[in-house]
């Protein structure tokens, strides 16, 4: 079945082939981020609209990789869109203090309490570097703890523990990785153990409310806010990556719906707007430490931007993004119940062999194996058959026009409909 379905696959995208072959003299395999490539060749885009993808041999894609999650209304949506032209009409780099930027940092200080003061940077990557680098310079610990499966970018300071097995190391290169501990999701008494036999050095814990590159798991409230308590009382830092989560669920971060009193907060995708965007936000006395003109050397903690940083397109994408999302917040009822929807009838119709995690608009699935009954942690998910996993999304590509980054969750938007989940439960009925 598999050799039918890449055998079509070829057939179907010739031109991106070629293009691809060009792209691997040039590039790492072919690809700007591991995780764009894909067997026999990732198809080449050549535009994208709503829901869509086209790709250069006019094959389309209703697309739920969706920008890496980050284009909750969709591809080129038309506010944004015009925003940003009406922007590059004035210039697309300052380098210097613009009120676009102000405007953004105006809306998330309104909608996520603890965003008292913010930086920005141009990626997820260095925002969650230079939250790690902030919590041992208030703190002067040195130790940073991380969930089993965590995904906060490719840091050197959080590259651990990503895969399974745990225990291996990520990456060569990689220094002073002692530094860095790691913890099981929604395992709250282990998880307490751990963090207790290196407390005297604990500077802060790092966790996404929901894992995605491990698995797309919710963590439960439980969990968090007994992570928090402990973290709290040891005086260290509660750090919470919402990077995918900031403005996914809801207007606002996921945090408050929880009662959970976080010390750092890590934005970025949906804020951006599609743009590059990264954001380290936070309580004043802690983001204060950042402070250079008041702070000597000894005492502050050096963080960047980047030539990139506070971009005027950036801010004003972003802006128009959040901008839509406070004034049509019914675009969560939408893509959430979506969501809903799309795991209920996949659990339905894989008739026990799967269990589909996730949460409001975010859902993947996963081929039960090894006497696992549900996702808890990523090593539940790495207990299920990944590579059927693969085989159902490349299916989907080849066969369905549905494209799923294989592998991985799947985002909506509001640019998708309940008619387009019903395509994928067919699909899947299919396979």
């Amino acid at each position: 079945m598999l050799l039918d379905q890449i055998k079509n696959y070829k057939k179907k995208t010739p031109t991106s082939a070629k293009i691809f072959a060009k792209s691997s003299k040039l590039h790492i395999n072919g690809v700007s981020h591991n995780i764009r490539y894909f067997e026999p060749h990732p198809f080449v885009v050549k535009s994208s609209l709503g829901k869509n993808l086209v790709d250069v041999d006019n094959n389309k894609y209703t697309d739920y990789w969706m920008g890496h999650w980050s284009l909750i209304l969709g591809h080129g949506q038309k506010n944004v869109k015009e925003s940003i032209k009406k922007q590059i009409e004035k210039s697309w780099m300052y380098g210097t203090v613009n009120e676009q930027t102000i405007k953004l940092s105006e809306l998330i200080s309104k909608a996520v309490p603890v965003a008292e003061k913010i930086r920005y940077v141009t990626s997820g990557t260095e925002a969650t570097m230079y939250a790690v680098r902030l919590a041992r310079s208030v703190t002067g610990k040195k130790i940073i703890a991380k969930i089993d499966g965590g995904w906060h970018g490719y840091t050197s300071d959080l590259l651990k523990s990503v895969n399974w097995p745990f225990k291996e190391s990520e990456s060569s290169g990689i220094v002073n990785d002692e530094k860095i501990i790691s913890i099981p999701y929604n395992d709250l008494e282990n998880s307490l153990k751990i963090l207790k036999k290196y407390s005297k050095n604990l500077a802060g814990v790092i966790i996404e409310p929901v894992l995605g590159g491990g698995g797309c798991i919710p963590a439960t409230k439980e969990y968090l806010k007994g992570i928090q308590e402990f973290v709290h009382k040891n005086k260290s830092l509660f750090i919470l990556d919402e990077i995918v989560t900031g403005f996914r669920f809801r207007y606002g971060c996921l945090y408050p719906t929880m009662k959970l009193d976080p010390d750092i907060v890590t934005l970025g995708k949906i804020t951006g707007g599609g743009m590059a965007i990264g954001i380290i936000c936070g309580k004043k006395e802690i983001m204060n430490y950042a402070d250079t003109t008041e702070k000597k050397k000894s005492e502050r903690s050096y963080i960047g931007g980047g030539t990139f940083s506070a971009n005027p397109v950036s801010m004003t994408s972003g802006y128009t993004t959040l901008n839509y999302l406070k004034i049509r917040k019914t675009v969560y009822d939408k893509i959430n119940s979506l969501g809903d929807y799309a795991r209920k009838e996949l659990e339905k119709v894989f008739d026990g062999k799967v269990a589909v995690s996730g949460k409001g608009s975010l859902f993947m699935t996963h081929f039960l194996e090894e006497g696992v009954t549900e996702i808890q942690n990523s090593a539940d998910v790495a207990k299920c058959n990944s590579e059927k996993l693969q085989k159902y999304h490349f299916k989907m590509i080849s066969e369905d026009g549905i494209f799923f980054l294989p592998g991985k969750l799947g985002a909506i938007s509001n640019s998708h409909s309940k008619e387009d989940i019903k395509k994928i439960i067919k699909a899947s009925e299919n396979f």
